[in-house]
């Protein structure tokens, strides 16, 4: 069982609040007719236009700093809002350029993507240290990016809820890894389109999912990771559901809000070992199906 981690200020458990603000990308990505498709992509703008504001507030009433994870094509096209998060404190982390899922067969697109995400960033004096890959989905070749760019974090695997360190093909060390999971995501919850059918599940069902996965993590330690999106958590009753949670959380006694850049610096100053798993979802050689 992996040692409890010495979290600042004697905290039993690290708790994240992330922010993918994918905008339109979310819905380009995944078709790209939806460019003719204002009613569709209004969903996105949504995130951009009152989302990401009313999240803003929320956080400022809460005293609270946020990690956002942010494609390329948004740090272009929704520049204000980019940097009405940066301009607040918050963190701004990568997450591609137009929220492309990894294709392991295309390195170099894979890498194309990246680098044109980090450069758009760029342009807005952001240099990320913390990574999402788009849907979860990423590669043995983008650990291996990560490192050549110096990023300290990964958040995109879903195989433990304490932080671990990437030990690369070459031996040497990599990023840390911070994981999340589908359960702390809004998404599968909160968003609906027609090429997308999905129920809506009420707050009262998302918040039971939620609470009870905290109150469990709490008891082992590692990082509550709540994955949430401004186009989904940032209606009117779901961000009230957000300041619930907070509330929840709050009134439980050893508890330590951070952004992801805190997290990994907090985990990598108390380590003892290289912090590496044996066992990852990167499966060396062919697979014999």
């Amino acid at each position: 069982m992996t040692a409890p981690i010495a979290w600042p200020r004697g905290a039993k458990i690290a708790v994240m609040l992330t922010f993918d603000f994918d905008a339109e990308t979310n819905w380009l990505a995944r078709d790209p007719a939806n460019e003719r498709r204002p009613g569709t992509l209004s969903q996105g703008t949504y995130g951009a236009k009152v989302g990401v504001p009313r999240i803003l507030d929320l956080l400022r009433a809460e005293g609270l700093k946020a990690t956002f994870f942010v494609p390329g094509w948004v740090a272009k096209n929704r520049t204000e809002r980019v940097l009405m998060i940066k301009e607040a404190g918050h963190e701004i982390g990568h997450h591609g350029y137009l929220h492309k899922w990894v294709d392991p067969k295309d390195p170099d697109g894979e890498r194309r993507e990246f680098d044109r995400g980090l450069e758009e960033l760029a342009k807005l004096g952001i240099t990320p240290v913390g990574y999402r890959s788009p849907a979860g989905e990423t590669s043995p070749n983008l650990i291996h990016i990560l490192a050549q760019h110096r990023f300290l974090y990964d958040s995109s695997l879903m195989d433990d809820v304490f932080p671990y360190r990437h030990r690369l093909s070459d031996g040497t060390l990599g990023p840390v890894e911070i994981p999340w999971h589908w359960s702390l995501d809004d998404v599968p919850y909160m968003t609906h389109a027609l090429s997308v059918m999905r129920p809506m599940f009420t707050n009262a069902h998302i918040r039971d999912i939620w609470q009870a996965e905290f109150r469990e993590q709490h008891a082992w330690g590692g990082v509550f990771d709540l994955i949430m999106h401004p186009q989904a958590i940032g209606r009117p009753s779901r961000l009230a559901l957000l300041a619930e949670m907070i509330a929840f959380i709050k009134a439980t006694p050893g508890i330590w809000f951070a952004t992801g850049a805190e997290v990994t610096t907090a985990y990598l100053a108390q380590l003892k070992g290289d912090g590496t798993s044996p066992i990852t979802p990167f499966i060396e050689g062919r697979v014999d199906w």
